[in-house]
């Protein structure tokens, strides 16, 4: 990625994040500023992109989910996030197509990191999302789906599995896209408020 301290951002870089996010390089330099006054190493640590979440989270605890979020999207493993990563994040949380969104679903999802979703991973995600839904809210929850477990049990009836089987990408990936009801049940329904606040402090 060369130097990641430079004030601009590198032509490949820049044609690369051009052609695989909505964004334009107008937008793309302007956020790159804003990350480098934020990130002056040019890079976010999990702790600041924990305490990203925290902050649109005071009356619940997004810790858990926040870090698997980070997870997914540090590509390389090294517990940051760099510009590129970042980009990627936000445009797939909020306005990638429908199966770059359900790729990093499964992402999300696969906790391990071994290619497919076992029951217990459904229910760490499930648990970390249900962190972040506050109290007074659960209760409104409809009665099959209003605790982890439930909802998590939800899930993995639907694809029709066994305690012990695992889900394969694209058995994820085809479920969810027959289903929206299932695309529900997967994901925390207030993403888009905190991709929009994001932008605008990124501005």
């Amino acid at each position: 990625m060369g130097n990641n301290k430079s004030s601009a951002l590198s032509k490949e870089l820049l044609e690369d994040l051009k052609s695989n996010t909505k964004y334009s390089e107008a937008e793309l330099c302007t956020w790159y500023q804003s990350f480098l006054k934020e990130c002056p190493t040019g890079k976010i640590s999990k702790e600041q992109f924990e305490g990203i979440y925290a902050s649109f989270f005071p009356n619940a605890d997004p810790t858990a989910y926040a870090r698997h979020v980070f997870r997914s999207f540090d590509t390389n493993s090294d517990g940051t996030l760099d510009f590129k990563e970042y980009i990627v994040a936000l445009h797939l949380t909020s306005g990638g197509k429908t199966l770059q969104k359900l790729e990093w679903a499964f992402a999300l999802y696969d906790v391990d990191g071994n290619g497919t979703i076992s029951k217990n991973e459904v229910q760490e995600i499930v648990r970390s999302i249900f962190n972040m839904i506050p109290t007074d809210d659960q209760k409104n929850l409809p009665e099959d789906e209003n605790t982890p477990e439930k909802r998590a049990e939800k899930i993995w009836e639907f694809f029709g599995k066994k305690d012990n089987d695992k889900i394969s990408e694209g058995e994820f990936i085809q479920g969810v896209m027959d289903n929206k009801d299932i695309l529900r049940l997967i994901q925390y329904d207030e993403p888009q408020k905190i991709k929009d606040k994001l932008k605008e402090k990124k501005q």
